[in-house]
């Protein structure tokens, strides 16, 4: 509805237009580009924006180069039976200008859609208390087949419910669970059962009808690198690590499960915003800290220039930044209006170490004056770019966590008919659109594509090699694996070869042999189930990398006899002063050490 200009408008009509004298008005796409601070270098284009699309909060890219975007106009309040309003809609530029100016609606009437992936010509969407699985097969863009694959998700709370589904290396999909409670069941076969999946994260690959819990508990970001090592984002905790499979941790009757994560940021909570705190935090923030000087409480609360509204951490694994940006992960900030680069590197023992570079000290990789910015998820797109997926709205917070007083001016809908998609890319880039998808390739063309320097292009290529299930590639697998220079590629076609059930004692050895100690790392995984290996197991606990030997220590408990027994002994001396070392050593089930130091 459009506000008139009159007098009775003035005194009475802010709050029926949705206006309110506490909070800005929104900008125009044309001006919120103006409102940008990008790291000198680079740039940022509009590629989408109301109409178009509104409430956006995922983007993905099929094998075809087809558009897909969540839109989750639902948020942050639950729909009432019957009305739910996400959906996802195709999008494509149909004039050549790089603007996506056409849309189809997908699909419609979704209960508080998150997050979407490609799988076998169709879509798998988050839309708790399920997973569902969603296909065009007449050609329109819109959804013919509609199927419940999963469900028993926690389903009340938006903000941390089933979402990022990521499809890794090692074949299987991961989602964010926050580890809310859940009984999950896999739909089309209810005979398999119930997995609990309080306290974790849910993983599943269903070339194999297998679902299980994964470890972690991650909220709206789930980055993985190119190695298939998971890191997580939860509100105030920008950058975390999953350090150790859930598989190990539960083996032998164990319960540690819930404590396989560790906080990798070395910077503190500080972050640069350029937008002064909302009039309702700024309140907030002070009548709590009122009580909790009253109370004589050692405690401080932030109502700015801290993390608290992290979402959608981003590995990026393109072919277009410059070297420096590889092992970079991207989160946003949707309270503070900004995107956050941490710089991965080796910490100590299996972690990594995540730090601001040094051309972001004392600022942001981007930063907006405009307040309605809140850059909720990230995709890197087949051509290097980052793109960027920006809900723009008034507010994003639940509500719950509001004073009541403080909500009266606050309309927690406004902007759900706005939003825009972004890309980043260096500033004397120039892109090309592809000659040639994944999709429309060979099985034999998809192999050479795994050493592709693009991310995007290797893990498309193996997903549909894994769709596919043809064997008639394992030879040049094989070759791959042996011969390649790329070690990403050796990677690939190690879980290819995995996929197609071509993994034998000897590859797995070769694996172990291999230059690289990512893959060493995955071929003694391998090993785990070939007792012949021991040996060659044992021998990598004096190798070189950390990694490798963190490996050994978890693999090891899945060996009988003596020796295995032994050879964590001596790990165990090694590495008693680690905490994650122990953790992996007591997994096994033969040692029982002290893991509070």
């Amino acid at each position: 509805m459009r506000c008139t200009v009159s007098l009775l408008a003035i005194i009475f009509g802010l709050f029926s237009c949705g206006t309110s004298p506490h909070y800005p008005e929104p900008l125009t796409p044309e001006q919120a580009i103006s409102s940008f601070q990008v790291e000198p270098g680079f740039r940022i284009e509009l590629i989408a924006s109301e109409p178009q699309i509104v409430d956006p909060v995922d983007i993905e890219l099929d094998e075809y180069g087809n558009i897909y975007v969540v839109e989750m106009l639902d948020y942050p309040y639950k729909p009432q039976p019957g009305k739910a309003r996400s959906r996802i809609k195709y999008l494509e530029d149909t004039d050549g200008d790089g603007l996506l100016d056409h849309f189809v609606i997908f699909q419609d009437s979704l209960n508080e859609a998150t997050s979407v992936l490609p799988w076998k010509g169709g879509l798998l969407v988050c839309s708790a208390p399920n997973i569902l699985y969603l296909k065009d097969i007449d050609g329109d863009h819109k959804s013919d087949i509609q199927q419940v694959m999963f469900s028993g998700f926690f389903a009340n709370n938006s903000e941390a419910q089933i979402t990022n589904l990521k499809f890794n290396v090692d074949n299987w999909i991961y989602g964010s669970n926050h580890g809310n409670p859940g009984q999950i069941k896999y739909v089309p076969k209810p005979d398999l059962g119930e997995i609990s999946v309080a306290g974790t994260d849910f993983r599943f690959r269903l070339d194999r009808e297998q679902f299980e819990p994964a470890s972690g508990y991650t909220q709206f970001g789930q980055a993985i690198d190119n190695w298939g090592q998971r890191f997580g984002t939860q509100n105030t905790i920008h950058l975390s690590q999953i350090v150790i499979p859930w598989r190990y941790l539960i083996r032998n009757g164990a319960d540690d499960h819930k404590a396989p994560i560790q906080n990798i940021y070395q910077d503190g909570l500080e972050m640069f915003q350029l937008t002064p705190a909302p009039y309702w935090r700024a309140e907030r923030t002070t009548r709590r800290q009122k009580r909790y000087d009253e109370e004589n409480l050692d405690r401080v609360e932030y109502a700015e220039d801290h993390f608290t509204g992290c979402s959608g951490g981003t590995f990026y694994n393109g072919q277009l930044f410059p070297e420096e940006y590889g092992e970079s992960i991207f989160t946003g900030e949707v309270a503070g209006n900004l995107i956050h680069r941490d710089k991965l590197t080796q910490g100590k023992g299996p972690l990594k170490a995540a730090s601001r570079p040094h051309s972001n000290l004392n600022s942001e990789f981007l930063a907006s004056t405009d307040s309605w910015f809140r850059p909720a998820n990230f995709e890197v797109a087949p051509d290097g770019s980052l793109l960027v997926v920006d809900m723009y709205r008034q507010h994003i917070e639940t509500p719950l966590s509001i004073p009541e007083d403080l909500k009266e001016d606050m309309d927690f809908y406004r902007g759900d008919n706005m939003g825009r998609i972004y890309r980043i890319l260096p500033q004397d880039a120039i892109t090309e659109v592809p000659t040639k998808y994944p999709g429309q390739m060979s099985t034999g063309e998809l192999v050479a594509l795994l050493e592709h320097p693009g991310g995007w292009w290797r893990l498309t290529a193996q997903r549909l090699l894994v769709e596919r299930a043809d064997a008639m590639v394992l030879d040049d697998l094989k070759l791959m694996l042996k011969h390649s220079d790329s070690p990403m590629a050796r990677l690939h076609a190690l879980f290819t070869i995995e996929a197609l059930e071509g993994i034998s004692a000897s590859i797995a050895l070769a694996a172990m042999h291999d230059p690289h100690p990512q893959i060493r790392i995955r071929g003694l995984q391998f090993s785990e189930t070939y007792p012949e290996l021991l040996p060659e197991v044992i021998k990598l606990a004096e190798d070189p990398d950390t990694q490798v030997v963190f490996q050994v220590a978890l693999s090891l408990g899945c060996f009988e006899g003596a020796s295995s027994a032994e050879a964590l002994s001596r790990l165990a001396e090694s590495y008693e002063d680690d905490l994650w070392f122990n953790k992996a050593i007591t997994s096994g089930g033969y040692l029982s050490l002290n893991t509070e130091n």
